[in-house]
């Protein structure tokens, strides 16, 4: 069964590892080491996991890693986020 995202503001969109591998990655993190993350984040059991779970499991498997990986991440998704504000 397809996992869902439940979004901050109550929608919900289908699960794409490959979101997390593309954030991590461009937060400076090894293609191999984001794609396990998002391996990881996949195989909870829950078929519907919200996006503050995700970005806590994402930043707490960086800090594992890489502590400097975590502060590149966060401001990452923060522009993100800033700039969809501006797409809609």
């Amino acid at each position: 069964m397809t996992k869902t995202v439940i979004k901050k503001d109550g929608r919900k969109e289908p699960f794409i590892k490959e979101k997390i591998v593309v954030s991590a990655v461009k937060s400076g993190v090894p293609v191999e080491t984001a794609r396990k993350i998002a391996e990881k984040i996949e195989s909870h059991p829950s078929e519907s996991i919200k996006t503050q779970w995700i970005r806590k499991q994402v930043s707490d498997e960086l800090e594992f890693h890489n502590p400097e990986w975590v502060q590149k991440f966060l401001s990452y998704d923060k522009n993100i986020k800033r700039l969809s504000k501006y797409k809609r």
